[in-house]
């Protein structure tokens, strides 16, 4: 405690204000805040998650969170109890003989650890004929990821790539075969257990179809247990049987799936919430207890107590770039859509018929763009083109790009944009997922540099004269 007390006063308010462009009074209020009304619930998702630093980051967030007591009790957040249920996700198959990971040597506390490979990883596997074959379920990868031209080299460095989709992606015509699949509606899924509550974790509910599949389209599960019987691993996959497999499943919660057919709305099986159930068996540390000092990190070379680290590719980190790009870039994905996609449905397009990029008025006006304008938001990685949304409520030095653009929508005649070259709206051609945190190896997606411009007349005439195609 002393050790991370004195790593606390190591940035006082005052140094914090400058390091986060937060009022030191107001770092203080929180703080202020956090304590008075502990416990208190923490949600987070990508945007804490895509920094060179996001371990750190999260490592501090979670000794806070064990400071003020917040750990599974009522109020914060809380580890609900689960439905009974065979698990199904092949681990006992798992050899301590078989390859390791990729990426697991470069960063042995990523997760690598836990059979999971990055982006970064996985590319640069590809590239270099380590990995030489993928099979792939959804997943609009080179638009989805950074560094989207590196992932097309990679894609085209395979031998053999099967993508299992709805649409014809970028990431899918670069494959070998594309397999159809069904829709939600038109295939059986179940779902044991919704986290967002106790109520909600006790439900199972079993999706059924609502229209027939079209054409010789497959739902995931068809094709995975199709394609291991006919690999020779047909007795590991219920001989191909799915409906076998959901009864394995649900077993031990004592359903069957006569139960979930007739009750299309779910069967709820009795759960009553328990806390504080690290006092049962205590953490998975090797000191079975919250570390606030990491023996584990320090082993490793890395530090112990979380740290900051400055962005590794911010104005203040890379001096020799601010006066070309002195802008920080952040994203956000468009609430209209899901990720990579839906812009091809009318219904959702017509809300948000363009890619965006918001800017301060202030910043904006600087630079002579005005509310609409198609700009060009550059980065040392190239450029795409956006159309500017004013945000008042952003740091002037703050850009918010959209990832996604690439579909059109006919029904509109709004035009689709390609995933690479000049005419792009694709923001991951212009992000790279390096420099990558140096334990997790996330991306920084969430914060780089860049600079934005207006788009000249001519070059907008130019292209619109004719939409271009994905």
């Amino acid at each position: 405690m002393d050790l991370l007390a004195s790593r606390c006063a190591d940035y006082a308010p005052d140094l914090a204000a400058e390091l986060t462009g937060v009022p030191a009074a107001d770092i203080v209020a929180a703080a202020r805040t956090i304590w008075e009304a502990r416990p208190v619930a923490f949600y987070t998702w990508s945007g804490l998650e895509q920094h060179s630093g996001t371990t750190q980051t999260m490592r501090a967030i979670n000794v806070l969170y064990a400071l003020t007591g917040s750990l599974d009790v009522r109020g914060g957040n809380v580890l609900f109890e689960a439905v009974p249920s065979n698990p199904i996700d092949g681990a006992e198959f798992l050899s301590d003989a078989r390859p390791p990971a990729v990426g697991v040597e470069e960063r042995p506390l990523g997760p690598a650890r836990f059979e999971f490979v990055t982006g970064e990883d996985f590319y640069t596997a590809a590239l270099d004929r380590r990995i030489k074959a993928l099979v792939s379920f959804g997943g609009n990868m080179v638009m989805a990821h950074a560094d989207s031209a590196r992932g097309r080299e990679a894609m085209r460095q395979l031998d053999f790539f099967v993508q299992a989709d709805l649409f014809m992606t970028p990431t899918a015509e670069l494959a070998d075969i594309v397999l159809p699949v069904t829709t939600p509606f038109e295939s059986e899924a179940l779902k044991i257990g919704f986290e967002y509550s106790q109520e909600a974790q006790s439900l199972v509910q079993l999706r059924p179809p609502l229209v027939p599949p079209r054409g010789e389209a497959r739902s995931d599960l068809q094709i995975v247990f199709d394609l291991a019987t006919r690999l020779g691993l047909g007795a590991h996959f219920w001989n191909g049987d799915i409906e076998a497999a959901f009864r394995h499943q649900l077993a031990p919660g004592g359903i069957t799936l006569e139960e979930l057919r007739a009750n299309p709305a779910g069967v709820r099986v009795p759960l009553t919430t328990r806390y504080r159930k690290y006092t049962d068996t205590g953490f998975a540390t090797p000191s079975r207890k919250v570390e606030l000092y990491s023996a584990t990190l320090a082993t490793h070379g890395y530090s112990p107590l979380p740290d900051f680290e400055e962005p590794l590719t911010s104005p203040r980190s890379r001096p020799d770039l601010a006066d070309r790009y002195p802008l920080v870039l952040s994203c956000a994905k468009s609430l209209f859509f899901c990720e990579t996609q839906h812009r091809q449905v009318a219904a959702l397009r017509k809300s948000a018929p363009d890619p965006q990029v918001e800017i301060n008025p202030s910043t904006a006006a600087a630079r002579g763009i005005t509310a609409g304008d198609w700009v060009s938001l550059a980065t040392p990685h190239g450029s795409i083109r956006a159309r500017a949304k004013l945000n008042a409520s952003l740091d002037p030095q703050v850009v918010i790009g959209q990832h996604g653009w690439w579909e059109a929508c006919d029904e509109l005649g709004a035009p689709g944009y390609p995933p690479y070259g000049p005419d792009s709206a694709n923001l991951n051609l212009v992000l790279r997922q390096t420099p990558s945190d140096p334990i997790s190896g996330s991306s920084p997606l969430r914060a780089s540099v860049c600079d934005v411009a207006p788009l000249s007349n001519a070059l907008l005439t130019g292209r619109a004269a004719g939409a271009p195609s994905p």
